[in-house]
């Protein structure tokens, strides 16, 4: 259809030098320093533990399959936080907000989709990965093979990625009109959705076939592998096997929850309910919080994970004595 004001595209010059203006928290123009102050120290920390624990499990000789996937879990997140962080550090930086090209908005959200994306399938497979332990310990080993656990990654990043991609491009198909100023850190989906000319519900369709795909999917298989695992824990009479066999699900239950609970309500509703200043806040916490988080409930109750530290940390001291 049709609009005033709308961003032409026919040019194929057009695309490459268009530019929209992400204006961040613009409005807190006295709270500048201290986000970003803020946003840096919280990024910097993100980055460092999410490293230690990619390097921790790299270096371990024997690595079980949650180990094998949470490594993956800790790369994802790495590269998670590189792909918004460092543009909303410049967006605090810039008194009016930053300029982001067409292409580079385009690029932004397609890896932020695929790497959530490949985050919600890989969780689907660790809650496989605890409902074998748990369910099947005799034929754990022979299950969860190396094998699979490689095909399980791989197909967990394929598949993300095919559908961020085409997510993607069925945003920026859409005539683009109002003005080119997201109200946002980021070139999040909903917020640049906002700027379709379409008055129709038209766009929102491959939103929500992606949330289908990328959020409904997976949380169904997780439900599931928790739905089992409940019934083969009803079905052990001593309370310490019941509490010994739950305590190796925490941390997986605790990331499952923070990271659907955002999710799902930034990106599982109709566009009439979009509010700018709430998204942020939430996204603030998606983006930036929830990742620092991870690293250190795993290193706070993954027993594995806390002797492997142990030992780098060993390691390191017998070096600087040498």
């Amino acid at each position: 259809m049709s609009c005033e004001g709308c961003i032409e595209r026919d040019n194929g010059s057009t695309g490459a030098t268009m530019e929209f203006l992400l204006l961040g928290f613009s409005e807190l123009l006295r709270l500048r320093a201290l986000l970003f102050l803020t946003f840096l120290i919280v990024h910097l920390v993100t980055l460092a533990g999410n490293m230690m624990i990619f390097m921790a499990v790299v270096m371990e000789p024997s690595r079980p399959p949650m180990l094998f996937f949470l490594c993956q879990l800790s790369a994802i997140e790495f590269c998670y936080t590189l792909v918004i962080v460092p543009k909303a550090l410049l967006s605090l930086a810039a008194a009016e907000g930053s300029a982001i090209s067409f292409l580079g908005c385009a690029v932004q959200m397609q890896l932020f989709v695929a790497l959530g994306g490949a985050e919600c399938f890989l969780l689907a497979a660790m809650s496989y990965d605890r409902y074998v332990a748990i369910c099947q310990p005799l034929c754990y080993a022979a299950l969860m093979s190396e094998g699979l656990c490689l095909r399980l990654a791989l197909l967990c990043g394929l598949a993300a990625c095919a559908l961020a991609l085409g997510l993607t491009a069925a945003v920026f198909r859409l005539p683009l009109c109002r003005s080119r100023r997201i109200d946002h850190f980021f070139c999040d989906v909903p917020a640049v959705l906002q700027l379709a000319c379409t008055q129709s519900y038209g766009p929102e369709l491959p939103l929500l076939a992606a949330c289908v795909l990328l959020l409904l999917l997976p949380l169904l298989l997780i439900l599931a592998s928790y739905l089992r695992i409940a019934v083969a824990l009803s079905g052990i009479t001593s309370s310490a096997g019941r509490g010994k066999a739950f305590s190796t699900c925490i941390s997986h239950l605790a990331i499952t929850l923070l990271h659907y609970g955002c999710a799902t309500f930034i990106y599982i509703r109709p566009k009439s309910s979009y509010s700018p200043a709430r998204d942020k806040v939430v996204s603030l916490v998606y983006t930036n919080i929830t990742p620092l988080l991870y690293p250190l409930i795993y290193s706070l109750r993954n027993k594995e994970i806390r002797g492997i530290l142990r030992k780098m940390l060993r390691r390191k001291k017998i070096a600087q004595v040498n």
